[in-house]
């Protein structure tokens, strides 16, 4: 997919981001916004976690969701999750800060595939995320 004529994908990230109250919630950072790519970083913080002591799955899941939404919206094309799903291999923990990082491994006209592969700061893999995206002819307006 191209890009919008009128946008970067920085600025349709920054523009999503700045809507995107959860995951200002949680924490996230964007690292990097580019076509078809995303980079966020979040810190776990004790209020993140389960009865385990261990982050919360829906928490690990927001980070990558997050990270799926902006490598896949950042050409301009208003693009929505039609399926997602997470692997947890390693716990994470309160202090521990992660890095989720989306890359778009195939499209169409229609869909995008991706897959979102999440490291603590020790490169251990914690979540591995795979989404598909289906393509609207809706281009992101930043009014």
């Amino acid at each position: 997919m191209s890009g919008s004529p009128t946008h970067t994908p920085a600025e349709v990230v920054a523009h999503l981001m700045r809507r995107d109250a959860f995951s200002q919630l949680l924490g996230m950072e964007v690292l990097e916004a580019s076509e078809g790519r995303a980079v966020l970083r979040m810190a776990v913080r004790e209020d993140m976690v389960n009865g385990f002591g261990t982050l919360h799955g829906g928490a690990l899941f927001s980070l990558a969701d997050s990270a799926f939404a902006f490598a896949t919206n950042g050409g301009g094309t208003l693009s929505v999750a039609i399926d997602m799903h997470l692997g947890i291999p390693v716990a994470s923990y309160p202090g521990d800060v992660l890095v989720a990082v989306a890359v778009e491994q195939s499209q169409s006209n229609r869909l995008a595939f991706v897959d979102v592969t999440v490291r603590n700061q020790r490169e251990q893999i914690v979540g591995h995320f795979r989404g598909t995206v289906y393509r609207t002819t809706r281009q992101h307006e930043l009014a």
